[in-house]
């Protein structure tokens, strides 16, 4: 169990910095359908994603990002 409970940790590590260099694709890509279609909700969803990403919140910055790319019909 001890074995299984480091290899988690280790896995989550280097994890970790692969979710944290996705999120400023994600806002490019959203800064890039801004430009064509201009729409408060995704900006504020863009700022927050990219508010979230700079704290170091990843998960919740993803999830926020993917919301505005939703919205705009950008696939990430």
């Amino acid at each position: 169990m001890k074995r299984l409970f480091i290899a988690a940790f280790i896995a989550f590590g280097f994890s970790s910095p692969a979710l944290a260099g996705h999120c400023p694709k994600d806002v490019k890509l959203i800064d890039a359908a801004l430009t064509q279609q201009s729409n408060a909700k995704v900006q504020s969803l863009r700022d927050k994603g990219d508010t979230l990403h700079k704290a170091g919140k990843h998960k919740e910055s993803l999830a926020t990002l993917h919301e505005a790319m939703k919205i705009l019909g950008v696939k990430h």
